[in-house]
């Protein structure tokens, strides 16, 4: 098992997606005569798992935790649990909708979570920035 596990983390280590695909076979490939069902699963999920190697390097390293997803869904659980009682579905969206605005700014001043020229390199990308509708 350990031995698996550092093959696995040499798939995510590899700078381009082509050498993660050919590192994941190589880990893919042996384990078939002994474990069928986990190669065909590892065979099915090569794709999804491996995904994040369309973007440029310097996202990847962003991409593969959902750890700053988790905070921002915390820290909008703390501020309810604050509040309490709300007297309409209206009042919860405005303060859900403060924590996300607050985040948002906290990005674009403090730092660049996902560098902005680097969004260039993405295929398909455009550098446009796109316009939020007004509230209503």
């Amino acid at each position: 098992m350990t031995g698996l596990k550092a093959a696995m983390a040499q798939v995510f280590v590899q700078p381009d997606a082509t050498s993660a695909h050919r590192t994941w076979r190589r880990v893919a490939d042996p384990i078939r005569s002994q474990s069928p069902k986990a190669a065909a699963l590892m065979d099915e999920a090569e794709e999804d798992v491996l995904a994040s190697f369309g973007f440029p390097a310097p996202h990847r390293v962003k991409l593969h935790s959902t750890h700053t997803l988790e905070r921002l869904n915390k820290e909008g659980k703390r501020r309810v649990n604050v509040v309490g009682i709300f007297p309409n579905e209206a009042s919860i969206r405005r303060l859900i909708g403060a924590v996300l605005m607050e985040q948002n700014e906290d990005w674009q001043l403090q730092h660049r979570y996902l560098p902005q020229l680097s969004m260039t390199d993405i295929p398909g990308a455009s550098t446009e920035v796109a316009s939020l509708p007004a509230a209503a």
